[in-house]
């Protein structure tokens, strides 16, 4: 039988989000009366997220959907993917949703650093548990598709041809970051190439930078959160695009990407979880792999930059961050056609 989770015919205004979520835990926790603690956390550079801590010290996470991310995301499939993954414990539970957000289970620990993540005892952990993840089965999709190809052709629909502001413009072109054309002849020469690798398809994550990755130190465990771009993807894109994340967001630094030494020891942990008898040519095949698939990664979220440009709200270098995107893209591509 299918859970069912409330959802709550009500709006949060993001300049007003402590009494938008006392809204939300008047439906979900009337018990707790109006004293309760809130704290706006950090959550990434798409949403807001508040918590919500009662007296009997349970605490509520109301994350509040960025502007216009519902052109990037399928709220529905979010839902669905969060209920299915907190059922097999590899998600926060979720308590409910309303028209711009949602009302989920706070889970004690920190957000990863790049010096965390490649802690070998941390590293064990994340990479375990996304062959954990990767093994997940959604009912009812007998033949899964990759989620890239569609996500992309999508994000490159929704690119303005013109941004609406005037300066982004000027500062884009000065920059000499790729036109539009350019970019549809970057994703054709993307699916063309990487459609030939023989890469499993698997439930993905799509988007584990360090800030969704919670370790408990007392536990000694992982827990990811943030499924909004949860589905089934290339395996090598979801270990690939995790390894560019220890670059990080606001201050990127491409020199924290792990060597080939620490990829083949989490490349090894991920294994023993996901396919135990693979071999180490097995091993190696995906070394490679998520090399490639690091490209993807970089137009990826390159151009998710630039509708996020045009559209966000947050105080976020959107523009600065695709082009950072872009460069990388460009200069990993000629180091792969050199090698070849």
């Amino acid at each position: 039988m299918e859970e069912k989770i409330p959802h709550l015919s009500l709006h949060v205004n993001e300049d007003d989000i402590n009494a938008g979520a006392a809204r939300v835990l008047a439906a979900i926790r009337p018990h707790w009366g109006r004293r309760v603690d809130f704290k706006l956390l950090t959550d990434g550079i798409t949403n807001k997220l508040v918590g919500c801590r009662g007296e009997e010290g349970e605490t509520v996470l109301v994350r509040v959907y960025g502007n216009k991310t519902d052109l990037l995301i399928d709220r529905k499939a979010e839902t669905r993917n969060i209920l299915l993954l907190s059922r097999l414990r590899l998600a926060p539970s979720l308590y409910a949703t309303f028209e711009n957000g949602l009302a989920y289970e706070y889970v004690p620990g920190c957000t990863l650093s790049p010096t965390m993540a490649k802690n070998p005892k941390i590293a064990h952990l994340v990479a375990s548990h996304m062959g954990k993840l990767h093994k997940v089965q959604v009912p009812d999709i007998s033949n899964p598709q990759p989620l890239l190809w569609p996500k992309i052709r999508n994000f490159l629909d929704l690119v303005p041809e013109q941004f609406s502001d005037i300066t982004k413009n000027e500062r884009y072109h000065k920059i000499g970051a790729p036109t539009k054309m350019q970019l549809e002849q970057e994703f054709s020469f993307l699916q063309r190439n990487l459609s030939k690798e023989k890469c499993p398809i698997v439930f993905c994550h799509n988007d584990l930078l360090l800030g969704n990755v919670i370790y408990n130190s007392e536990k000694d465990q992982v827990t990811f959160i943030d499924y909004e771009y949860a589905n089934y993807n290339y395996q090598a894109f979801d270990i690939a695009n995790h390894f560019l994340e220890f670059a990080g967001v606001e201050n990127v630094d491409y020199g924290n990407y792990p060597t080939r030494e620490f990829q083949i020891f989490w490349l090894g942990c991920y294994l023993n979880e996901f396919q135990p008898d693979a071999s180490q040519s097995q091993l190696e095949l995906l070394l490679n792999q998520v090399d490639k698939f690091t490209l993807a990664s970089h137009l990826f979220w390159g151009i998710w930059a630039l509708i996020q440009t045009e559209h966000s709200d947050i105080a976020f270098d959107f523009l600065g961050y695709a082009v950072i995107r872009f460069n990388e893209y460009f200069k990993k591509k000629e180091q792969l056609e050199n090698l070849n």
